[in-house]
């Protein structure tokens, strides 16, 4: 009886695979279309005066704290980093968006938190679920307290990221031949969608074009992560289980490959969460998987920056480059020092303890970290 049924359930259950798969590709492309949207439209609306739209963002540690609220209210890093190879590919310095970026790592940690209280009934399951959620957080701080201070004096991402990139700047376009087609594809539906937005003038016209593109990242990054959990969650699960006890490269490895297959950070650390509040894992265990989650996350904007064509399109491909050189850097520095490497996982484990103590502490975590201290920083800065 069990052999039949799963017999007749198999050719649907291939079709529905199939579905997702070609609306995965879909996706993928609304993805390519609205990044290519999002840096016309800033072209567009402001002409020559983009520097001057962007000097709000010119300090690095305001380009920070907006990178981070952008995040921390999406809750995506992979929307707000395609976001930003957008802007940059429409004008905006590669210099400005590079705090950014480093913003958008801390602000996708706040899902992170808010699973593990689903563990808040018992003390030591929350404990050591809130421990694993706010690590991530450590280690970002740690990272950017580290990298924003070093890039604002001697700018070491912008140059490492420009090295990479300068084999492209001798032909002032990004003509590698097999992304050419990526052009073609997106350039008719991009015109077609400005024709009528002309109407309305140079300004509005590029501002509709930037909102209609950041809206179609959102629901191309949502629809992928959701396309991208039903198809390989049980995959990622299984590398995930593999992975542990092997190591810290093999864990650091493992959750690069668990985030590029279900396109999401969040998800890979919040599919963590539940499995150290039960007592499956330990903090110590799932701390690599978390910095390997940061380096999956880049492949998102890598894959935004083929989507541009022009004279920025080389800066473009530079910011999402300069995302995954931060995490790489990161990672090996701090993760490479066992007396930094100790940091993130100490601040977890004092913060968890305040946690089971008093229950606003969380609150008051999350308030202090992603709207007080974004706020008042933005507020002084301005």
């Amino acid at each position: 009886m069990m052999n039949q049924a799963t017999s007749t359930a198999a050719p649907i259950s291939s079709t529905t695979r199939w579905l997702r798969w070609a609306n995965l590709a879909f996706m993928l492309y609304l993805l390519l279309l609205a990044v290519s949207m999002v840096g016309s439209g800033f072209k567009w609306a402001t002409g020559e005066q983009a520097k001057v739209l962007f000097e709000f963002a010119s300090h690095p540690v305001a380009g920070l704290m907006i990178g981070l609220v952008a995040t921390a209210l999406i809750q995506s890093s992979s929307t707000v980093t395609s976001i930003i190879v957008g802007l940059v590919a429409g004008g905006l310095p590669v210099e400005t968006a590079i705090p950014m970026v480093m913003g958008a790592n801390i602000g996708t940690t706040v899902t992170n938190t808010l699973v593990s209280l689903g563990h808040v009934r018992c003390k030591t399951e929350f404990k050591r679920a809130f421990a694993s959620a706010t690590i991530h957080d450590f280690f970002n701080l740690l990272a950017v307290v580290i990298f924003l201070p070093l890039e604002m004096m001697f700018g070491i991402l912008e140059k490492i990221s420009h090295w990479l990139v300068s084999p492209l700047l001798a032909t002032g376009d990004m003509s590698i031949k097999g992304l050419n087609f990526i052009k073609p594809i997106t350039k008719p539906v991009v015109s077609a969608v400005k024709e009528p937005l002309a109407a309305f003038g140079d300004t509005m016209g590029g501002v509709l074009l930037i909102a209609i593109g950041i809206t179609t990242i959102f629901v191309a990054i949502t629809v992928m992560g959701k396309l991208m959990k039903s198809l390989m969650v049980g995959r990622a699960r299984e590398i995930l289980k593999n992975a542990i006890g092997r190591g810290p490269i093999h864990g650091i490895a493992s959750g690069s490959i668990v985030t590029i297959l279900v396109q999401s950070s969040s998800t890979t650390t919040s599919l963590m969460v539940p499995l150290v509040g039960s007592g499956v894992l330990k903090v110590r265990e799932v701390y690599p998987f978390t910095l390997g989650a940061n380096i999956g996350t880049c492949i998102t904007a890598l894959l935004a920056a083929t989507a541009v064509s022009g004279e920025f399109a080389v800066f473009a491909l530079q910011i999402a480059l300069v995302h995954l050189v931060f995490n790489l850097m990161a990672t090996v520095f701090i993760f490479g020092i066992p007396f930094l490497r100790e940091l993130p996982v100490k601040g977890s484990d004092y913060i968890a303890e305040m946690a089971i103590k008093n229950k606003a502490v969380v609150a008051g975590y999350l308030m202090a970290v992603f709207i007080i201290m974004p706020g008042t920083i933005l507020a002084l800065t301005t």
